[in-house]
């Protein structure tokens, strides 16, 4: 009970966090760096940011489901939108900054986390 108390918190610390950065980055993106890059740029930066806050607020969403239904929805969804996330959006936002194309190969790999976490989640609630 205790451990799943912690993952609770774990995770619903971790959707904050993604979902600030989201925001900061977003607002960085718009403000200060519409200027200095490219029109796809941006747009990778924008689809970065945009997943970043979807999957920050789908870990509430698993911390409800936790709480809501225990024993019968697992961590596994929240993992694998922490991985996945920090994976697509990670990968993009290096790209941009960087301009190393090779990052984009990583970012399907996000991609596949995500969802496989949709997927967990939803098979998770299925029995719950």
């Amino acid at each position: 009970m205790l451990e799943g108390c912690i993952m609770e918190r774990l995770f619903a610390l971790v959707g904050c966090i993604f979902a600030l950065t989201s925001v900061v980055i977003g607002a960085f993106g718009a403000h200060f760096l519409s200027s200095r890059l490219n029109a796809t740029s941006l747009l990778t930066l924008e689809t970065a940011v945009r997943y970043q806050m979807y999957h920050g607020l789908a870990l509430f969403f698993v911390v409800y489901a936790l709480g809501r239904w225990p024993g019968t929805v697992t961590l596994l969804p929240g993992w694998f939108f922490v991985a996945g996330t920090m994976l697509f959006s990670g990968s993009l936002y290096i790209l941009v900054a960087t301009g190393q194309r090779w990052m984009g190969m990583i970012t399907p790999i996000g991609g596949i986390l995500l969802i496989l976490g949709w997927l967990a989640l939803g098979l998770n609630l299925m029995k719950a």
